[in-house]
């Protein structure tokens, strides 16, 4: 029971599955610095309010230096026995200290102690995966640049629809990560409040600068609100919600290259490096990292999931329930992590196959809208150009001819309004060209577009 810090209540034994089902350092002891870190700013903020003797504080800090620098170094490994991190570590620097080490837990208690580690610990990750994630962006922007003139079919409900290039349909998901980014960002501006100092739940009768740990700890203020500082976990979900729109964008994306991977598009393909092949089927090659981010999907989804469940039915303040909030936190940012790692270099390296992309393009009657505008552009009103054309895609169809192919005579028996002219102007390079509506596919626009992205990603 001596290992146990709030053993004095107790008479036994805690059970040794309980011991294990309670214990937490298996998954948070990956914030044994973040852990130091506010410790460390706690025993500074303890000495200079005369809450502990000076010389004690100084003493704490350069042992918490030592221990961090142990554990760095692998010469102190974390205890799998522990209850967890924040007990292990001043377990460790009591053993080392003495009774000097007993005081750094004056005026704290875990609840505070935990929120603030958990603040600390994901604004350290919200910066890793926000770099990420612009390098995916400005990957896809480098892309871009190159296929301005790649003409290739757009598509809605999975049916060719109207001409675009490569480059536009990659700037949508420049346009998507860029939002994500401001999502990490807002995230990580309501999340930079301090909780250390709130206690348990109810402050303390110590006098504290809750000032000082907040400017040594980089935080924006102090949390206003004791109770709110031990139980929130808003920025746990806003975080979790950033991170599943991440993946959603890449899963969706993921769903694309998969497509276009099969022979029935075959417009990319893969660097063998980021596919696999079969155990029994020798031809194959297999888009699994793809695959596998779309699975991923899901899981992040579900920590997302777990995290709005896990608070819906709190009181406050602190319940045991919310230890819950770091396996599925962390597995959200781990896989997030590995899976834009990965899915930079399989883009940067894939092939895109040009002519197939126009050969597809050129084929399903994707400009019949260009042919109905034909028709407007010359008086006629749209929903009558839009009947004749239709008209004109029915007969091809039965026909076997597609409108660059129809005989002119076939379109005038329908209007008069159609001349010679009119194979100009449903030609790809046209209609693709002819698309300078801000925002639109033309090269123009989307030079436009990758101009305006560039500056965002500079003036960050």
């Amino acid at each position: 029971m001596a290992d146990m810090m709030w053993a004095g209540r107790f008479s036994k034994q805690v059970d040794e599955t309980v011991n294990a089902f309670n214990s937490s350092i298996a998954f948070d002891g990956r914030m044994y610095r973040h852990d130091i870190q506010g410790s460390m700013a706690h025993a500074e903020m303890l000495g200079d309010c005369g809450i502990i003797p000076k010389e004690d504080s100084l003493e704490i800090i350069d042992g918490l230096k030592e221990i961090l620098s142990d554990i760095d170094s692998g010469r102190l490994e974390l205890d799998p026995n522990a209850e967890d991190i924040h007990m292990f570590i001043e377990a460790e620097l009591t053993k080392r200290l003495g009774d000097v080490g007993k005081r750094l837990h004056t005026a704290r208690s875990r609840n505070d102690q935990v929120a603030v580690d958990i603040r600390l610990y994901l604004r350290d990750e919200i910066k890793e995966i926000r770099a990420l994630v612009r390098t995916l962006a400005v990957t896809l922007l480098n892309m871009a640049k190159e296929h301005t003139e790649t003409v290739m079919p757009g598509y809605t409900h999975l049916q060719r629809a109207q001409p675009v290039t490569f480059a536009h349909h990659l700037m949508a998901y420049v346009w998507m990560l860029l939002r994500d980014m401001e999502r990490l960002d807002d995230t990580a501006k309501r999340m930079n409040y301090c909780p250390l100092g709130s206690g348990a739940l109810a402050g303390t009768t110590y006098k504290t600068n809750r000032q000082q740990t907040s400017e040594l700890l980089g935080f924006t203020a102090p949390m206003p609100n004791s109770l709110d500082g031990v139980s929130d976990r808003d920025f746990c979900v806003e975080l979790g919600c950033a991170l599943s729109l991440i993946m959603t964008h890449l899963s969706r994306l993921s769903e694309e290259i998969i497509m276009w991977c099969s022979w029935e598009f075959k417009f990319v393909e893969l660097d063998d490096a980021f596919a696999t092949g079969s155990s029994i089927m020798p031809q194959k090659k297999n888009p699994d990292v793809t695959e596998l981010i779309r699975g991923k999907t899901g899981r992040v989804n579900g920590d997302l999931v777990t995290l709005l469940s896990m608070l819906k039915g709190l009181p406050l303040a602190y319940n045991k329930d919310m230890q819950e909030d770091k396996e599925a936190i962390f597995d959200a940012v781990d896989n997030v992590k590995l899976c834009v790692k990965t899915f930079i270099p399989m883009l940067s390296t894939m092939r895109v196959l040009k002519d197939n992309m126009r050969n597809a393009a050129a084929r399903g009657f994707i400009n019949a809208t260009d042919c109905a505008d034909y028709l407007v552009k010359k008086g006629m009103p749209f929903r009558d150009a839009y009947k004749i054309t239709g008209t004109l895609v029915a007969q091809c169809i039965e026909k076997g001819l597609t409108l660059e192919t129809l005989p002119v005579d076939e379109y005038r028996k329908m209007s008069e309004l159609f001349g010679e002219d009119v194979y100009e102007a449903i030609s790809l390079d046209t209609c693709v060209r002819e698309r300078k509506s801000e925002g639109g596919p033309s090269p123009e626009a989307v030079k436009a577009q990758i101009a305006q992205a560039e500056k965002a990603l500079e003036t960050e």
